[in-house]
């Protein structure tokens, strides 16, 4: 067996495999711990990994005890000594915080989240913050990029969580499964500058901006002269054009796209398009334009999403908006339009797939003339009957959003091992759907529903495999985790040990689920 102390001379940066595993288990067990054997990692003249000692997890820092290196003292922990074979190793022991978060992230490069460009990519929400080695798991080996650092403002909201807590859930958890090949980050629907300035100083990298305040959803149902009037009223000076000048540019013929798909915009069309989308347009060049000053010379990413408007976006309205954004200067990574048939929550597609195929495609056709840019599919999650389509149509250049299918699955644990519990959230959504569905496209029955005393043990897996089940259990997620009574949470503690108690059975189901996610869409090696 190898001296623990050849490994502090490595000049590997993972140590992974069955010699790296073996050196991690051997440095945790000298300290009374259990190692995270993935986690371990080299830097000079020392190494780190993860250890935990019942559910609560810890960063090790080791090396000789002759021979500290100074980057050890850059975190903060108490300090220990320990021998391995009778070699002494000095062992500082760092509490997983937000200062020793920064550090990781800066000591280790990896921990943190970079820009991907156009390449495919599935975004993970973790409304727990425990969920990312399940991620992890899940897109190893398929190419596909991992957000793992992905929240919205709304989000964030409902489970009280802060969007640097975001982030560093997601760096320890790719420290514990040693992921080195890279993560990306997403602050998801932000609809002013100071969401972004939150986003900013918590490291994100991808910004996705909403602009929904500013659709008119109204102009699909205008009358002509109303809608005129509308068009008349903009705000140009906004818009740094004119009325005449938009008329020029997209009545003056046919317009031809990739894939022979050909538009033949009317002024009518125009009109519509317009009303409903040029204020979006101009909020997202004006929240671009704040987002670019502020990151100065770090790099970052947009996304543009109207997918939560109330009516499709149409091919004519897609292209208009990916010229408006091209006009006012606006650089974005990807876009995700509001598709025909409904992307309800939690659910598989609802509606005609080969409708949605010939929509898509032509909504690839926009994309290949403005971009490449990615065509980003928002409410992403179950979506199984259209996942190949959408990859093979975009040829790749995807964005998958999911976020509250791993909810779910935290929830489908806890029915299996702590039944109780299950129950006792599942009465609690019952009384609180019909409010928490307001801002939501939903359409469960909670009749349908077994009630919680009406299933056996052996039954209340099955309420997560039905539509109803489903949806009841996902909208009411924020009420579930922020209930508290004489200031104690209700579940959310309860919820959160069961599952960190059996977090490889966690992991193992969110590997399964979000793996039938990823597979569509992964990559050749």
């Amino acid at each position: 067996m190898k001296r623990i102390t050849n490994l502090f001379k490595s000049d590997k940066m993972s140590l992974a495999g069955k010699e790296g595993a073996a050196a991690a288990r051997r440095i945790a067990q000298a300290a009374g711990l259990t190692a995270y054997t993935a986690s371990l990692v080299s830097a000079p003249g020392g190494a780190a990994l993860l250890v935990r000692t019942g559910v609560d997890k810890s960063l090790l820092l080791a090396a000789s005890k002759d021979s500290v290196p100074g980057w050890m003292g850059e975190f903060s922990g108490r300090i220990m000594t320990a021998a391995v074979d009778d070699e002494p190793l000095s062992i500082r022991l760092c509490p997983l915080t937000h200062e020793n978060a920064v550090r990781l992230r800066k000591r280790f490069p990896y921990t943190a989240p970079r820009c991907f460009g156009v390449k495919t990519a599935a975004g993970m929400g973790d409304r727990l913050g425990i969920a990312t080695p399940g991620h992890v798991r899940a897109v190893r080996g398929t190419g596909v990029v991992p957000f793992l650092a992905q929240q919205s403002i709304r989000e964030m909201t409902r489970t009280d969580r802060r969007a640097k807590q975001v982030m560093d859930d997601a760096s320890w958890g790719v420290f514990q499964e040693g992921w080195t090949e890279g993560f990306g980050s997403d602050a998801d629907h932000l609809k002013t500058t100071a969401d972004i300035d939150t986003c900013i100083a918590a490291g994100f990298t991808m910004y996705t901006v909403d602009p929904s305040d500013h659709v008119d959803n109204s102009a699909d149902t205008c009358a002509p002269g109303e809608l005129s009037s509308k068009f008349d009223s903009l705000d140009w000076n906004a818009l740094e054009t004119s009325s005449a000048d938009m008329k020029r540019d997209y009545l003056s013929g046919e317009i031809l796209l990739p894939g022979d798909v050909a538009l033949q915009p009317t002024e009518a069309m125009l009109v519509r398009a317009a009303v409903k989308y040029s204020a979006a347009s101009a909020h997202t060049a004006t929240m671009f334009r704040y987002l670019a000053d502020r990151m100065g010379e770090k790099p970052f990413e947009l996304e543009m999403s109207v997918d939560e408007t109330e009516t499709p976006t149409s091919t004519f309205e897609h292209y208009f908006v990916a010229r408006e954004l091209r006009r006012l200067g606006v650089k974005w990574v990807s876009l995700a339009p509001r598709f025909v048939g409904d992307f309800e929550k939690g659910i598989d597609y609802k509606g005609d797939v080969k409708v949605f195929e010939k929509s898509f495609a032509e909504q690839v056709a926009v994309m290949k003339e403005f971009g490449p840019y990615k065509i980003s599919i928002h409410s992403g999650s179950d979506k199984f009957s259209i996942y190949p389509a959408a990859a093979r149509l975009a040829e790749g250049l995807v964005h998958l959003k999911t976020a509250g299918t791993s909810y779910l699955e935290a929830l489908r644990v806890i029915a299996r091992i702590a039944p109780a519990l299950f129950r006792e959230i599942l009465a609690f959504a019952f009384e609180h759907y019909d409010s928490d569905k307001a801002s939501y496209h939903v359409s469960a029955d909670p009749a349908k529903v077994p009630a919680p005393q009406d299933a056996g043990d052996d039954e209340l897996d099955d309420i997560l495999n039905g539509n109803d089940g489903r949806q009841l259990l996902h909208v009411t997620y924020g009420s579930v985790l922020m209930a508290k009574v004489e200031g104690h949470y209700v579940f959310r503690d309860r919820l959160l040990m069961a599952l960190r108690s059996n977090e490889e059975a966690y992991y193992e189901v969110l590997e399964g689920h979000l793996g039938r996610h990823i597979a569509p869409f992964a990559q050749e090696s």
